[in-house]
């Protein structure tokens, strides 16, 4: 069933029956007791003296086994729903139930310049220009940073990255830092944004992903990052990034089981350094799969939906991925495989749907995928919506007034609901004729046309220049 909550916010979703309600309760009984008869490593001691002092057993120095009664505990007081807001203090994003958002992903080692199809490394201007085109995109609800620049200090890239996200968009942000210090000179420049500290709180414009090493195995940094956003009541996006076949079974029923015993983890001490700590869950595929054919891990199996399945089931806003290729080039298999996963995570209800404009596995992005994901956002979009069946739209006076020799181009009818129906941006409609003589382009060239004249003409809300300072202040100090 669609989720139709929140005046329209969000793409709805559906309760796509992946799995039963029993199999989800075994999968968190399973995490459980993983958490528990195993026991989750945990690589800084305020993490392991918190989950001590609520009752978890320790040992072996940093081998921490925590009980249900923890686990559960810090379920029940954990937000169902987290609001992420734009630049301009309203609520954009009312992340939970089975409502969609859909937008790019982070950190990509290469982009195909939409330009000369060239395959390159990325610079701060491609931030910036990816930024951009997501502003201007209807159907991107929120932005990362796509690449990972390579024409500054690699060190302190995150925070160009950030620099660039909060001055060429209003839309809400999804950012990654690499080490505990970025993540707070993220916050920095997005409390300078938003007004102060107070401000962020009370309309959080970002959202930090975390990775932790594995579902057993939890990073300093990862699980700095968690507590310090915890203290400051800010979201954060806390995944633990097994590999199945590598640091976790093969089995995606194992893979997430494992997985999400880091998740809850991870969950728990959110609530023990903060209760009502935002904190959102992965609903992404099971583990990034290690292909046993190739040795790349896969963003596109069809192996899907299973932990976000679990997210639903218990309760907590979700973080897919969608809109990705294995590919090497926005091509026919990048086409299909954005549409096919686009579609199912909808269907599935994940809430927070990322890496729009993935190509080869995480590797390289394209603005081209992206206005193609984009457009293919907005077709599920006028499928998912709900359909009136009334008076007005059965139009049976019309019917009758018009007979079987009727014309029903020139009513007024017609002339009210034409727009109502669904009309493509980039896709071809035209007829042969009339796509020749618009020069016979395909859709990589009319993608590239129109990104040309997005970056051209799209008008941007600019922030004040002292704002502007402020934040290239921080990306200073930083270095």
């Amino acid at each position: 069933m669609a989720d139709t909550n929140q005046e329209g916010k969000g793409t709805p979703g559906f309760c796509f029956p992946r799995l039963s309600e029993k199999q989800c309760r075994r999968l968190y009984e399973a995490s459980l007791e993983i958490l528990e008869r195993v026991g989750v490593r945990l690589y800084l001691e305020e993490a392991v003296e918190l989950l001590k002092k609520a009752g978890a057993r320790v040992t072996d120095g940093n081998l921490v086994h925590v009980s249900s009664k923890i686990v559960e505990k810090a379920l029940q007081t954990a937000p169902k729903e987290v609001v992420l807001y734009d630049r301009n203090g309203r609520p954009a994003m009312p992340v939970g139930g089975y409502r969609c958002f859909y937008g790019p992903g982070s950190d990509c080692l290469n982009i195909i310049d939409h330009r000369s199809g060239e395959r390159r490394k990325p610079v701060v201007r491609d931030i910036e220009e990816g930024v951009i085109l997501c502003d201007a995109l209807a159907h991107i609800d929120y932005v990362m940073s796509m690449v990972l620049p390579s024409d500054v200090d690699g060190t302190i890239a995150d925070r160009y990255q950030m620099e660039a996200m909060l001055s060429y968009t209003t839309k809400p942000i999804i950012y990654v830092t690499y080490e505990t210090e970025g993540c707070r000179d993220a916050v920095k420049m997005a409390q300078v944004v938003m007004g102060g500290a107070d401000a962020l709180k009370k309309t959080p414009l970002i959202a930090c992903y975390i990775n932790a090493v594995s579902g057993l195995r939890h990073n300093k940094d990862a699980l700095e990052k968690l507590l310090f956003l915890a203290s400051e009541n800010l979201p954060s996006l806390y995944i633990p990034a097994s590999t199945a076949a590598i640091t976790s079974p093969v089995t995606p029923a194992g893979t997430v089981a494992l997985d999400y015993a880091g998740v809850l983890v991870g969950l728990t001490l959110s609530q023990l350094k903060n209760e009502g700590a935002p904190v959102i869950v992965p609903g992404m595929p099971p583990g990034s799969t290690f292909d046993m054919k190739t040795f790349v891990l896969s963003y596109c199996e069809p192996e899907r939906t299973i932990t976000q399945a679990l997210g639903h089931y218990l309760g907590f806003p979700a973080f897919a991925i969608a809109g990705a290729s294995e590919s090497k080039t926005a091509d026919s298999q990048a086409a299909a495989e954005a549409a096919l996963s686009l579609v199912v995570e909808t269907l599935a209800g994940g809430n927070i749907i990322h890496d729009l404009g993935y190509l080869e596995s995480g590797l390289t992005y394209s603005f081209t995928q992206l206005v193609l994901c984009d457009e293919i956002v907005s077709w599920i979009k006028a499928f998912t919506r709900d359909f009136e069946v009334n008076e007005e739209t059965l139009a049976l006076d019309v019917i009758a007034q018009l007979g079987p020799d009727g014309d029903f181009l020139n009513t007024d009818h017609t002339l009210n609901h034409f727009r109502e129906r669904w009309y493509p941006t980039h896709f071809e409609r035209a007829n042969y004729d009339s796509w020749l003589e618009k020069g016979g382009k395909n859709f990589t060239q009319r993608a590239t046309e129109a990104i040309d004249r997005i970056l051209a003409d799209h008008k941007l809300e600019l922030l004040p220049a002292q704002t502007k300072a402020k934040l290239h202040e921080i990306v200073q100090k930083a270095k």
